[in-house]
């Protein structure tokens, strides 16, 4: 079992804790590589298009990219850790997302990437874990990915792992470790199922990708959804 995580921060905090918690029942079993923003990938994207209009590998930030995507193109579950930053992700994982924009289905998502499974994990001080996953949920699903487990933690009152009562420590324990057994009894030879919202964004983009292939056999997205025979009758899911 192959596992890849994506850590929004580099601060071995809260949100630290919990993961390093949840993969405490899956490390005897799995090869995990891990990434830590914005350490494993510093730049903005800079919106130049050239990911989209010409190539990926043209990004002037590939060295970070390459490494990233190889990992999860290769793993068998994602990890994404992020604390709540005012109400949303952390403004590195939104970095890292933002330069997988071309891996959306509107453009060329990855045909691995529909039979993934991915975890997301987040805390809040009071309120904002919803957003700050649903962030994250976002591409994920734009991606194709259809089973994803959000573990969401409200800390109310402390910011301090050892400063949390004792009490509701081991609430949030108790709720990791059930959570990673689930995770580990899945049978990982099995892809994971697509789900009706993520076949219809794909049957949606691609009478999209048809019509501007007509309009310009040469598009870049166009080509790539050809290639891969979307725009007949293969479908990534069933790959």
């Amino acid at each position: 079992m192959n596992i890849t995580v994506i850590n929004g921060t580099e601060i071995k905090g809260v949100t630290f804790k919990m993961k390093e918690l949840f993969l405490e029942h899956l490390r005897d079993k799995a090869d995990i590589t891990e990434f830590y923003l914005p350490k494993d990938c510093p730049s903005f994207c800079m919106g130049c298009k050239t990911c989209f209009l010409k190539d990926e590998h043209k990004c002037k930030d590939r060295e970070y990219v390459e490494k990233i995507e190889n990992a999860m193109l290769e793993a068998d579950l994602l990890i994404f850790t992020s604390p709540a930053y005012v109400f949303h992700t952390t403004g590195a994982m939104k970095t890292m997302l933002d330069h997988f924009g071309y891996r959306w289905m509107p453009h060329r998502p990855a045909k691995e990437m529909f039979g993934k499974r991915a975890v997301i994990i987040t805390q809040c001080l009071g309120s904002g874990e919803k957003s700050t996953a649903k962030d994250i949920k976002d591409s994920l699903s734009w991606w194709g990915i259809s089973d994803i487990r959000v573990i969401s933690f409200k800390l109310m009152s402390e910011i301090d792992w050892n400063r949390i009562p004792k009490k509701r420590r081991v609430v949030f324990e108790k709720k990791l470790y059930k959570s990673a057994d689930k995770v580990r009894n899945i049978d990982y030879t099995i892809p994971a199922r697509s789900s009706l919202p993520v076949k219809l964004k794909f049957y949606m983009v691609r009478m999209l990708q048809t019509g501007l292939g007509k309009t310009d056999p040469e598009y870049t997205d166009y080509k790539y959804w050809k290639q891969n025979g979307w725009i007949d009758d293969v479908r990534p899911w069933k790959q």
